[in-house]
């Protein structure tokens, strides 16, 4: 039964816009030991490409992939037992990608912790120009602890600094992605002019964490700028998505946390002088599909009893802060722990979710690995989506299929369809660039210099 016949004007210029996590083994812990989920998926280019290429057909906004700069986990026992530890640098498999594609967008995660602005812009501009305007740049502060050590550090920066280098890291970025006027770079071969030096614009930055003279060594990307994704959710992380993120993705569990979100983070853009709506709000949803509820519940079932004992107990340890849980019984209670350096946002969600409901760590450990799950037929899974996207709690989402390819097959071969038939979701490409399919501006760039003797006269 569809959800809500009636439609409002606004309702009618909203898009429905989705987003699909490319893990190569699943989003769900356990999905790499899954019978139908290539072992080694991880690092199977052709894998990758099966499954960009059927998001593809489902008209996916976009694919995006993850990323750490180190192995992910809390400590090096963490390669004992997971796939994720064992993945490709993003830009690189996105480029690939890029080839074998022809709409879909590409979005990856960079840290503005252990990078320099000028590697992300250049490379940020390399894809979008290889890819025909398709990249997109997920800001990340940094939150596994093995990050640190790779580069020269013991413990992250503090959160807070963390996120004051990120403003400024953003900034010059996207004044880098600025440094040619559109048009400047004119390749007059007949009068042996490349490029016209009136739209040169290099930053000549000098800040606190950075100094950076520019120009960037790539002309203007075809999006303009790439498009910024986001995931801040605590007090810091929300004002920072607010001022900079074009699509933030949030992990909320009830409609009624979705929709305060939703409406906090779009009071805020509206605060920085943006307009709400040209930032996009993307909760994670987990489908599980098939023809019947009992079939798709048994489906997570069968993962569920896939999550090894020590990947639990590790999914706890490294989700609710700086703690070693060996000594405590995978049965028992979660212990108190402090705050952490890491992400608060989600240790407090956690923590208030094992306090509430009296979970042991394993209880606390499966609920996680199955959060975000919508579980049932199609019909029950398109529900879930009008509902939230009707009620402001959504403007799309992020789709993370607990293993590949089969799910994204189901979701694309089943749940889009029916999206389509309610007058949801498009039924072909309309645009091609990754900011067409969102329906996002395209930043003008920044304004031409006034030369200094016009500033005499």
């Amino acid at each position: 039964m569809t959800v809500g016949q009636g439609r409002t004007a606004g309702e009618r210029q909203r898009r429905l816009t989705f987003g699909a996590l490319l893990h190569g083994s699943g989003g769900h812990v356990a999905g790499w030991r899954h019978p139908l989920s290539p072992p080694g998926g991880q690092l199977d280019l052709g894998h990758h490409i099966r499954v960009a290429r059927i998001l593809e057909r489902g008209t996916f906004d976009g694919l995006f992939l993850a990323d750490v700069v180190a192995i992910w986990g809390h400590d090096l026992d963490s390669l004992r037992r997971t796939a994720r530890a064992d993945h490709f640098e993003p830009l690189t498999l996105l480029a690939a990608l890029s080839t074998v594609t022809e709409r879909i967008g590409l979005v990856a995660t960079a840290t503005t912790t252990y990078n320099e602005p000028f590697h992300v812009a250049r490379k940020f501009a390399s894809l979008d120009h290889i890819s025909g305007g398709r990249a997109g740049w997920n800001v990340v502060t940094s939150v596994v602890p093995l990050e640190a050590g790779n580069f020269g550090r013991d413990t992250h920066l503090d959160h807070t600094l963390r996120y004051r280098r990120a403003e400024e890291f953003v900034d010059v970025v996207r004044a880098l992605w600025d440094s040619f006027a559109d048009g400047s770079v004119v390749r007059d071969r007949a009068a042996g002019r490349y490029y016209d030096p009136a739209g040169l614009r290099p930053p000549h930055h000098a800040g606190e964490h950075f100094t950076v003279r520019g120009p960037l060594n790539i002309s203007r990307p075809p999006q303009g700028h790439p498009v910024i994704f986001q995931a801040g959710s605590s007090e810091t992380g929300r004002d920072f998505a607010a001022r900079h993120g074009e699509v933030i993705f949030t992990a909320q569990v009830t409609l009624e946390g979705a929709q305060a979100f939703y409406a906090d983070v779009k009071a805020r853009a509206a605060a920085h002088g943006r307009d709400p709506d040209g930032v996009l709000v993307w909760p994670v949803l987990a489908p599980y599909v098939a023809s019947t509820e009992a079939e798709a519940r048994a489906r997570l079932d069968e993962l569920q009893e896939l999550v090894h004992d020590d990947v639990a107990r590790r999914l706890v340890q490294d989700n609710i802060g700086d703690i070693d849980l060996s000594a405590y019984p995978l049965d028992g209670p979660v212990p108190e722990v402090g705050v952490t350096n890491r992400s608060r946002s989600r240790q407090d969600l956690l923590l208030d979710l094992a306090r509430r409901e009296r979970l042991t760590i394993r209880q606390l450990a499966l609920r996680f690995a199955a959060v975000s799950s919508v579980v049932g037929t199609p019909e029950a899974v398109a529900d879930h989506i009008e509902r939230w996207f009707r009620a402001r709690a959504a403007d799309g989402f992020n789709i993370s299929f607990p293993y590949l390819p089969g799910p994204a097959e189901d979701f694309v071969d089943q749940v889009i369809p029916e999206l389509r038939r309610r007058g949801l979701f498009r039924a072909e490409y309309e645009q091609t660039t990754l900011r067409g399919h969102l329906g996002l501006g395209r930043p003008t760039g920044r304004p031409t210099p006034v030369p200094a003797e016009a500033t005499t006269r």
